[in-house]
Protein backbone atom coordinates (compact mmCIF):
# COMPACT_ATOMS: atom_id res chain seq x y z
CA UNK A 1 0.00 0.00 0.00
CA UNK A 2 1.28 3.50 -1.04
CA UNK A 3 0.86 6.51 2.10
CA UNK A 4 0.92 9.65 0.95
CA UNK A 5 -0.78 12.69 2.18
CA UNK A 6 -3.60 12.41 4.69
CA UNK A 7 -3.18 8.89 5.00
CA UNK A 8 0.79 9.24 5.76
CA UNK A 9 0.03 11.60 8.52
CA UNK A 10 -2.70 9.33 9.46
CA UNK A 11 -0.42 6.25 9.60
CA UNK A 12 2.38 7.82 11.29
CA UNK A 13 0.21 9.86 13.88
CA UNK A 14 -1.11 6.39 15.07
CA UNK A 15 1.98 5.77 16.87
CA UNK A 16 1.86 4.23 20.17
CA UNK A 17 5.22 4.78 21.84
CA UNK A 18 7.80 5.17 18.84
CA UNK A 19 8.52 6.17 15.20
CA UNK A 20 11.86 5.94 13.98
CA UNK A 21 13.99 6.22 10.83
CA UNK A 22 16.77 5.12 9.31
CA UNK A 23 18.64 7.53 6.93
CA UNK A 24 20.74 6.44 4.13
CA UNK A 25 20.88 9.47 1.48
CA UNK A 26 23.65 11.77 1.23
CA UNK A 27 20.72 13.87 -1.00
CA UNK A 28 16.93 13.92 -0.76
CA UNK A 29 15.37 15.62 -3.57
CA UNK A 30 12.22 17.24 -1.91
CA UNK A 31 10.00 20.20 -3.98
CA UNK A 32 9.13 21.67 -0.66
CA UNK A 33 12.68 22.32 0.42
CA UNK A 34 13.83 23.38 -3.15
CA UNK A 35 13.44 27.10 -2.26
CA UNK A 36 15.14 26.91 1.49
CA UNK A 37 17.65 24.89 -0.01
CA UNK A 38 18.58 27.87 -2.63
CA UNK A 39 18.37 30.34 0.46
CA UNK A 40 20.33 27.98 2.66
CA UNK A 41 23.36 27.79 -0.21
CA UNK A 42 23.31 31.45 -0.51
CA UNK A 43 24.54 31.86 2.78
CA UNK A 44 20.97 32.67 4.55
CA UNK A 45 20.82 31.01 7.82
CA UNK A 46 17.85 28.87 8.21
CA UNK A 47 15.54 30.14 11.18
CA UNK A 48 13.08 28.02 13.04
CA UNK A 49 10.23 28.65 11.33
CA UNK A 50 11.53 26.48 8.34
CA UNK A 51 11.00 23.81 10.65
CA UNK A 52 7.96 24.69 12.40
CA UNK A 53 5.43 22.63 11.49
CA UNK A 54 7.65 19.92 11.71
CA UNK A 55 9.20 20.92 15.23
CA UNK A 56 5.64 21.28 16.44
CA UNK A 57 4.60 17.70 15.37
CA UNK A 58 7.76 16.34 17.81
CA UNK A 59 6.33 18.47 20.86
CA UNK A 60 2.93 17.12 20.34
CA UNK A 61 4.19 13.67 20.15
CA UNK A 62 6.88 14.24 23.56
CA UNK A 63 3.69 15.85 25.40
CA UNK A 64 1.98 12.67 24.99
CA UNK A 65 4.83 10.39 25.90
CA UNK A 66 5.81 9.30 22.12
CA UNK A 67 9.50 9.50 20.91
CA UNK A 68 10.91 10.55 17.86
CA UNK A 69 14.10 9.34 16.51
CA UNK A 70 16.36 8.72 13.59
CA UNK A 71 19.79 7.91 12.70
CA UNK A 72 21.59 9.19 9.19
CA UNK A 73 23.97 7.27 8.23
CA UNK A 74 26.78 9.21 6.27
CA UNK A 75 29.94 9.25 4.61
CA UNK A 76 31.79 13.02 4.75
CA UNK A 77 32.57 15.21 3.34
CA UNK A 78 29.00 16.43 3.60
CA UNK A 79 27.06 17.21 0.89
CA UNK A 80 25.29 20.59 0.60
CA UNK A 81 21.85 18.81 1.32
CA UNK A 82 23.65 17.62 4.24
CA UNK A 83 24.50 20.60 5.56
CA UNK A 84 21.26 22.00 4.82
CA UNK A 85 19.56 19.31 6.58
CA UNK A 86 22.31 19.28 9.68
CA UNK A 87 20.91 23.29 10.23
CA UNK A 88 17.63 21.55 10.05
CA UNK A 89 18.49 18.99 13.00
CA UNK A 90 19.77 21.27 15.27
CA UNK A 91 15.99 22.90 15.37
CA UNK A 92 14.21 19.10 15.61
CA UNK A 93 16.83 18.50 18.27
CA UNK A 94 15.48 20.84 20.73
CA UNK A 95 12.24 20.23 20.06
CA UNK A 96 13.01 16.40 21.28
CA UNK A 97 14.02 14.31 18.32
CA UNK A 98 16.69 12.05 19.28
CA UNK A 99 18.73 13.09 15.65
CA UNK A 100 21.86 10.53 16.11
CA UNK A 101 24.84 10.41 13.46
CA UNK A 102 26.32 6.68 11.83
CA UNK A 103 29.39 8.26 9.92
CA UNK A 104 30.95 5.54 7.53
CA UNK A 105 33.85 7.50 6.28
CA UNK A 106 36.66 5.82 7.96
CA UNK A 107 34.87 2.39 9.01
CA UNK A 108 32.71 -0.29 7.27
CA UNK A 109 28.94 -0.66 7.42
CA UNK A 110 28.01 -2.67 10.54
CA UNK A 111 25.57 -4.41 8.56
CA UNK A 112 22.73 -1.81 8.17
CA UNK A 113 20.48 -1.88 4.84
CA UNK A 114 20.91 0.18 1.74
CA UNK A 115 16.94 1.06 2.43
CA UNK A 116 15.08 4.18 4.37
CA UNK A 117 13.00 3.19 6.52
CA UNK A 118 10.31 4.17 9.23
CA UNK A 119 9.47 1.71 12.29
CA UNK A 120 6.43 2.45 14.02
CA UNK A 121 6.32 0.82 17.66
CA UNK A 122 8.40 -1.41 16.68
CA UNK A 123 5.83 -3.29 15.11
CA UNK A 124 5.23 -1.78 11.71
CA UNK A 125 7.51 -0.51 8.91
CA UNK A 126 7.20 1.99 5.77
CA UNK A 127 9.75 1.22 3.06
CA UNK A 128 10.80 4.67 1.70
CA UNK A 129 11.61 4.54 -1.74
CA UNK A 130 13.77 6.85 -4.03
CA UNK A 131 14.96 7.63 -7.47
CA UNK A 132 18.86 7.82 -7.40
CA UNK A 133 18.27 11.80 -7.45
CA UNK A 134 16.71 11.31 -3.71
CA UNK A 135 13.49 12.15 -5.25
CA UNK A 136 10.53 10.32 -3.49
CA UNK A 137 8.54 7.90 -5.30
CA UNK A 138 6.91 6.15 -2.64
CA UNK A 139 6.02 4.58 1.07
CA UNK A 140 5.35 1.37 1.09
CA UNK A 141 3.71 -0.63 4.11
CA UNK A 142 5.86 -3.65 4.26
CA UNK A 143 3.83 -6.47 5.19
CA UNK A 144 6.29 -8.49 6.39
CA UNK A 145 7.91 -9.54 9.53
CA UNK A 146 9.04 -6.35 11.69
CA UNK A 147 11.70 -7.77 13.82
CA UNK A 148 15.00 -7.28 11.05
CA UNK A 149 14.48 -3.10 10.97
CA UNK A 150 13.85 -3.39 15.23
CA UNK A 151 17.08 -5.20 15.06
CA UNK A 152 18.42 -2.51 12.62
CA UNK A 153 17.14 0.33 15.00
CA UNK A 154 18.82 -1.01 17.94
CA UNK A 155 21.92 -1.88 15.79
CA UNK A 156 21.78 2.29 14.24
CA UNK A 157 21.49 3.45 17.72
CA UNK A 158 24.22 1.59 19.21
CA UNK A 159 26.95 2.51 16.82
CA UNK A 160 25.75 6.12 15.83
CA UNK A 161 26.59 9.25 18.16
CA UNK A 162 24.07 12.03 19.17
CA UNK A 163 23.48 15.03 16.47
CA UNK A 164 25.04 17.52 18.73
CA UNK A 165 27.83 15.18 19.44
CA UNK A 166 28.74 15.14 15.92
CA UNK A 167 28.87 18.16 15.19
CA UNK A 168 31.04 18.80 17.70
CA UNK A 169 34.04 17.17 16.35
CA UNK A 170 32.53 17.50 12.38
CA UNK A 171 31.00 21.09 12.14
Amino acid sequence: MFLDGDAWRAYFDAMEYDAWRLETLAVYTMPQEGEGLRRFLAGEPLTAEATAAWTARVRGYRETGRRIGRVHVLTRPLTDYLRYEFAHYRHNVEAGEDVRILDLTDRPNPGLPDQDFWLFDDRRTVLMDYRPDGTQIGRRIHDGDAAPYSAWKRLAIAESVPFLEYVKDHG
